[in-house]
């Protein structure tokens, strides 16, 4: 007769978890965690320009400027969206900065679901990332209504979004503790999706699943 003793062991199998399947996790942390330590000396935010940059803050600055652009279209578009609606005039105003930091939430949240944790901890990071930009945009609201063009993602004249906002509350004194708290945040998210990205790309490639 076959062994009719019952072999359990099928239900678990050890496999290599889909994030730990190349080096692109140990090379995107690297590359991210690089990043963010050169945010310290070289963060374009309220800094003066220099005028003979080094190779590094060259590369530095190439990525913020590429990473500003794309999240300063998404800003724009969140602006857009209220303006094909019937938003009120602080939603409208307030929609540019939830579409720039909740897109790579929406990012991360989709991945989450397809149960890509690498892609998730990215799209945190940026959400991080973006933040930076943000909390420099409110330290500036007590400057003024009109955010001059040098300073603005348009080129243009622009009115500063949390100038109003601020002041619509009666916030605007504290535009400078605000921004600090937002930039603390940010730090925070960016710093804790390298720490999850760390894990993934150097953690145990052998993980168990039941099937």
């Amino acid at each position: 007769m076959p062994h009719s003793s019952t072999n359990f062991s099928y239900l678990f199998k050890q496999e290599k978890h889909p994030n730990d399947n190349s080096l692109a996790p140990k090379i995107l942390f690297f590359v991210l965690a690089f990043f963010l330590i050169l945010f310290a000396s070289y963060a374009p935010y309220g800094n003066p320009p220099v005028e003979n940059p080094s190779i590094l803050h060259s590369i530095f600055g190439l990525y913020v400027f590429v990473a500003h652009q794309t999240f300063g279209i998404v800003h724009e578009a969140g602006h857009g969206v209220c303006y094909a609606l019937p938003c009120p005039q602080f939603l409208t105003v307030l929609n540019g900065t939830l579409f720039q930091i909740g897109a790579p939430l929406g990012v991360a949240y989709y991945y989450k679901r397809q149960m890509n944790d690498l892609a998730m901890w990215i799209g945190v990071y940026f959400a991080g990332f973006t933040m930076q930009g943000t909390a420099w945009y409110i330290s500036t609201a007590h400057e003024g209504a009109i955010l001059p063009a040098e300073k603005s993602f348009l080129g243009v004249d622009a009115y500063h979004d949390f100038h109003y906002l601020l002041h619509t509350i009666g916030w605007l004194e504290y535009d400078s503790l605000i921004a600090l708290l937002v930039r603390l945040g940010a730090y925070g998210l960016m710093c804790y999706a390298l720490w999850k990205i760390f894990f993934l790309a150097f953690g145990s490639n052998n993980r168990p699943k039941r099937v």
